[in-house]
């Protein structure tokens, strides 16, 4: 699947500012029909899947099952790998997902505020994200690569290839779920993810890169112009088409270059020009579960498996 945003340049000045909005629409891939691959990383496997408690589900029929006590004080605490599961599931081909040495991130429901109208009904639930490290789901970059086929006789330059999903360190976010109320039944139409809440910036990433032709091949270790998206919000809808996640990118940056002015506006830029990428109907469908699950709030909710996640990995540490 793709996702369109506006290309801008980073050395662009302000009297350029405006000659961002006739800039081509470029593709950012996301969630494509691929395989994960973490070959250049320095990994240790660590089991296939997770549990709420961060335990393998080997032959499991269910994915991990999360606990919501939507209270702040002693709340529930749910492995990041286990919250995030969604990531895998929507996912149109094989994930690998990674984290780091000793991740000890955990993630909790700590709230539940709903307001009903006679024909529609919002929930706000919060949720924070303790500990440290990291987590990321990683795309195959051959899978990856092979979605381009179209421009490899023309020689032309990849550009934005996905290369990860990454939540890093503690955060806090909101989950928001709407819907309708027909004949007393509430039936959620709409769930939003925020990461940014309470004032602070999001802990959600997506990492990208371009690749060049060498020799006519196309091979990720041949990758440059590496760059990282801020994403403010993931979100979901009720429907009978092809099902798509709503993505809002709050800047873009180089991969060890801060964001700054610029790189907030070519994020704010690009939510005008994103074309929600597709997702798979299992994944989109156990979003909405997800949110009526919150509005009965229930105090589990369980994943189903999903069949594209290769086998959980943890980063080693190095023995240098």
């Amino acid at each position: 699947m793709k996702l369109y945003l506006i290309n801008t340049h980073s050395d662009l000045n302000y009297r350029y500012v405006y000659i961002l909005f006739g800039f081509i629409v470029f593709n950012i891939l996301f969630l494509t029909g691929c395989e994960a691959s973490t070959a250049d990383l320095n990994i240790k496997t660590c089991g296939s899947g997770l549990s709420a408690e961060g335990n393998k589900v080997d032959g499991e029929i269910n994915g991990p099952t999360i606990t919501m006590s939507y209270r702040e004080e002693n709340f529930a605490k749910n492995h990041i790998a286990s919250f995030m599961y969604f990531i895998p599931l929507l996912s149109l081909s094989p994930v690998d997902d990674v984290s780091s040495p000793d991740n000890d991130q955990q993630i909790g429901i700590v709230s539940h505020s709903i307001n009903l109208r006679s024909k529609s009904f919002d929930l706000i639930c919060e949720f924070v994200i303790l500990g440290s490290g990291f987590y990321q789901v990683t795309f195959d970059p051959a899978g990856i690569i092979a979605t381009q086929k179209d421009k490899f006789k023309k020689g032309e330059r990849l550009e934005n290839m996905l290369d990860y999903i990454k939540v890093d360190g503690e955060g806090f976010g909101v989950i928001e779920v709407k819907g309708r109320i027909t004949d007393s039944a509430r039936i959620v139409t709409n769930v939003k993810i925020n990461f940014n809440a309470r004032g602070n910036e999001s802990n959600l990433t997506i990492g990208l890169y371009d690749v060049e032709p060498k020799d006519g091949e196309y091979e990720y270790e041949n990758r440059s112009n590496e760059k990282v998206a801020l994403v403010n919000r993931l979100s979901f809808e009720k429907t009978e088409q092809t099902p798509r996640m709503g993505i809002k990118i709050a800047s873009i940056a180089g991969e060890k270059q801060s964001a700054g002015f610029f790189g907030k506006i070519k994020g704010m830029l690009a939510n005008f020009f994103i074309k929600p990428p597709k997702v798979t109907r299992l994944g989109n469908t156990t979003m909405l579960e997800f949110g009526k699950a919150l509005l009965q709030k229930k105090s589990q909710f369980t994943f189903p498996k999903a069949k594209n996640i290769r086998e959980g990995k943890m980063l080693a540490t190095d023995n240098r």
